[in-house]
């Protein structure tokens, strides 16, 4: 029944509304490896893609712009042409309906679960060149053969190139002119964007560059695009307001002749006229144009082919700057997506070095390993991990024997007072901070000796608490703390104070 309008409305809803489900569903579901990534991308791509096109079909029908959705709603309402009749209408309808299934005898309805299983199971078809590795590294070597064999190039190794291609500050403004780097320029472009569109799909690269155009066009109009900035000196011209000379401030050519020589020499090439003589003579040309426009001035003022040079120029001076612009912007767009795929570039990097020190087996022997572990990651990740008790993982994302548990108490938190709050993890590490230095200053902070009657002790008040009943039991004056204080060097090693002193003061610890 898709042959009429409000079916066709109907029907694009509901895909819709499917996909966007299944695109829940299939974002809920974490990828273990980079190819999986890849594919659960393009997948949510595609889908994303498809919605895109159904809701432009969609607007279409709502702008009913042949009134065929107008003529189907009141044709449903009993409207014909002889006036309002509902049960014509209706049993039009019906044997429209009885037509439909009599010709589609095996028509049936299509369980939206097992499309799920078949879209997210599919493997959508990625081109990537042996060299990119399913999108881990970029493959610039047309680009890196262009760029040595051009005239703006320089000889240089593939590892090197890596490290200068996104820079193009480098390369004089001349050369940026010359058709041989332009198209330098649109196949570098043109490469990354279309790695970025198959290693990102779901980055919007038409709101990236959006951005990036806007932020240009603001630093080309402020002339603060880096690289590009003052144009003229580049170029070997000399600017229009320091070459010309304000005639308005002298009144006779002796005046004007103390501006001096070279300045006289830059304001007539500026205006084109001839440029040699004396000072004076230089002087009076000059003077001349203060109440004489250019046009009525005597040929034999002007230097040789100035004046068709000057037209040429005039015109060609536009086409270059909209050259100029558009090489910049190119510029500007490589750099955006150079910084977007810098982890990608850095890992180029690294394999190109690694591989440069490896022979074809051991590279192709590497190859293959990485594929294995990349399958037995997903085959590990795949397998629920049986973990009962709750043990800490280790360092292989499994849990730790259990008698490795029991023995250090791997999980458990014991905070000091006395240490300042200190969390020890674990029962042996809690019980050999007493000795340790940390514990020892903060005793020695109280006013309290370090003894083993203060072990398991970790309050101040009941440290203090404590060393009231010891003096109390024993006396102020029985404490010996050359012989009962405790103290412990860098191995682990017990003395009393007086041991540790004498030993300490004669260099043996």
């Amino acid at each position: 029944m898709s042959s009429t309008v409000l079916e066709v409305t109907r029907a694009a809803h509901e895909e819709v509304e499917r996909l966007e489900r299944l695109i829940v569903k299939e974002l809920q579901n974490e990828p273990g490896t980079n190819k999986e990534r890849l594919y659960q991308s393009h997948r949510v791509r595609n889908m994303i893609d498809t919605i895109t096109s159904t809701t432009e079909k969609l607007i279409g029908i709502y702008e009913d712009n042949d009134n065929a959705r107008k003529d189907e709603i009141a044709a449903l309402g009993g409207q014909t042409a002889s006036g309002i009749n509902v049960f014509s209408a209706f049993y039009d309808r019906l044997k429209e309906i009885r037509e439909y299934h009599r010709k589609h005898p095996v028509a049936r309805v299509v369980d939206a679960n097992d499309d799920y299983e078949t879209v997210l199971k599919e493997e959508p078809q990625i081109e990537f060149s042996g060299e990119e590795a399913l999108g881990r590294y970029l493959d610039l070597h047309e680009l890196y053969y262009q760029y040595v064999n051009s005239k703006f190039g320089e000889p240089l190794e593939y590892s090197a190139y890596l490290d200068v291609f996104s820079d193009t500050n480098k390369i004089p403004r001349k050369m940026k002119m010359t058709r041989q780097y332009r198209e330098y320029m649109v196949n570098l472009l043109e490469y990354l964007i279309y790695f970025f569109q198959r290693t990102e799909p779901l980055q919007d690269l038409d709101r990236i560059f959006s951005k990036v155009t806007t932020e240009f066009e603001e630093n080309w109009a402020a002339g603060k695009v880096r690289g590009w900035e003052n144009d003229n000196q580049e170029n070997g011209h000399v600017p229009a307001e320091h070459a010309t000379i304000d005639l308005d401030y002298y009144s006779t050519v002796e005046e004007l002749m103390e501006v001096g020589p070279e300045r006289l020499k830059e304001a007539l090439a500026a205006l084109g006229l001839k440029t040699g003589g004396t000072i004076q003579q230089r002087a009076e040309r000059l003077f001349l144009t203060k109440h004489t426009p250019l046009e009525k001035l005597e040929r034999k003022h002007f230097a040789k082919g100035t004046r068709s040079v000057e037209k040429n120029r005039v015109a060609a001076v536009p086409q270059e700057d909209e050259n100029s612009k558009e090489i910049a912007l190119m510029e500007a767009k490589m750099e955006k997506l150079c910084d977007l795929l810098e982890e990608t570039i850095a890992r180029t990097k690294d394999n190109v070095v690694k591989k440069q020190a490896l022979t074809y087996e051991e590279m192709e022997a590497e190859r293959e390993e990485e594929e294995t572990q990349e399958d037995t990651e997903s085959e590990d990740d795949e397998q629920q991990i049986y973990n009962p008790l709750k043990l800490p993982m280790g360092w292989d994302g499994k849990p730790i024997p259990y008698w490795l548990y029991k023995l250090h108490g791997l999980g458990q938190e014991f905070k000091c007072e006395i240490c300042g709050n200190y969390s020890y993890w674990g029962r042996r590490a809690f019980e050999r901070h007493f000795k340790e230095w940390r514990h020892q200053h903060g005793m020695r902070c109280l006013g309290i000796p370090n003894t083993k009657n203060f072990n398991e002790i970790t309050s101040i008040e009941e440290a203090k608490d404590l060393w009231k009943k010891i003096q109390q039991r024993q006396g102020v004056n029985k404490w010996r703390p050359d012989l009962e204080e405790e103290y412990e060097d860098k191995e682990g090693n017990i003395y009393n104070k007086k041991t540790y002193t004498d030993l300490q003061r004669q260099g043996l610890i």
